[in-house]
């Protein structure tokens, strides 16, 4: 009779007592930070450790997905050394998943040669498997400019789902204020600061023992160089000091690595002589921009990939650089 009575009196508060929710259904994973690409990167060996991917010859659009410039690697006992973080998540993503192709060895430094877009946008994919950046320290300039905010707007435009709906300029882990060695597991490696040349910040990577250099886009290989505000004068002196530090193969920052980089650094620096020949002469003798660019013989450059969308911007930049440089004199 008891038992009866409490098993009453427990459906009595069971019906009374509000109904408790059912447990919510597991959360789906979050949703990635940028859409997944499947570009495919061309990896290349120049070294018994070191290894680059080569971008193509061509200025960002949606159908290469800013894949346009060249980034490297190089394995060691006690880890993963890259330079450059190619020109999105979504790349860098690729450029993980080549190296992964080739050793389990953790990536532990990412070395920036310099903040334009198409080498540094993929930063927050190494950051998001815990390497370290390094990037030289005059590139703070650069994050502060409209220059850096105008160029992320137009990145946006053309490959914003690479980079994701939150995507910002990432900064570095490390500034480096000047040459910096290091040695991981027992490989030597060398960063020279060259800039101001291409960039205010430009850093080579030298890896000793491979006799390779990494360039970055102080030398250009197979295509017309990109000057925006770069000031082409020290730019030519970078490159002498670039070919002074030993190497067997350089990669440059865009096209084919050189087995012979004295002689195929020639292009870059034959390149930035001839503007400033040509545009200095019109600056001398007055001769307005529009009349100086058509009176110049191109054909000596207009077969380079990129010359049609870059070469008449170049010449207006080196025309107004030339103007700065004779009102100092």
């Amino acid at each position: 009779m008891l038992r009866l009575a409490l098993s009453a009196l427990l459906a009595l508060i069971a019906t009374a007592a509000p109904a408790r929710a059912a447990p919510a259904p597991p959360a789906h994973a979050a949703p990635a930070a940028w859409a997944a690409s499947d570009m495919a990167l061309p990896v290349h060996r120049v070294g018994a450790h070191s290894y680059y991917v080569e971008g193509r010859l061509e200025e960002a659009s949606r159908a290469n997905e800013g894949f346009i410039a060249n980034a490297g690697f190089v394995i060691t006992d006690g880890g993963v050394v890259v330079f450059d973080a190619l020109g999105s998540p979504a790349l860098a993503d690729r450029l993980i998943a080549a190296i992964r192709a080739r050793t389990d060895r953790p990536i532990r430094r990412v070395v920036i040669s310099h903040y334009h877009a198409d080498h540094f946008y993929g930063i927050p994919a190494f950051r998001r498997i815990g390497a370290e950046i390094w990037a030289d320290a005059r590139a703070r300039a650069y994050l502060n400019s409209p220059a850096a905010a105008e160029r992320l707007a137009e990145r946006e435009r053309i490959i914003g789902r690479w980079l994701g709906p939150h995507f910002s300029l990432p900064l570095p882990d490390r500034w480096i204020d000047g040459d910096q060695d290091f040695v991981m597991g027992g490989v030597h490696f060398a960063l020279r600061r060259l800039g101001p040349a291409h960039s205010p910040e430009d850093l080579a990577m030298q890896v000793e023992p491979d006799g390779v250099l990494y360039s970055g886009d102080v030398v250009y290989a197979g295509r017309v160089p990109f000057i925006g505000d770069a000031d082409t004068r020290l730019w030519l002196r970078a490159i002498d000091r670039l070919l002074a530090i030993p190497s067997r193969v350089m990669v440059p920052g865009h096209g084919p690595a050189s087995f012979a980089p004295r002689r195929d650094a020639r292009m870059t620096r034959e390149y930035l002589d001839f503007l400033r020949e040509q545009m200095g002469r019109a600056v001398r003798n007055f001769v307005p921009f529009d009349d100086a660019y058509r009176q110049v013989d191109w054909k000596r450059f207009q077969a380079e990939p990129t010359f049609d969308v870059a070469n008449r911007r170049n010449a207006y930049n080196v025309y107004l650089q030339m103007e700065q440089e004779m009102l100092g004199e």
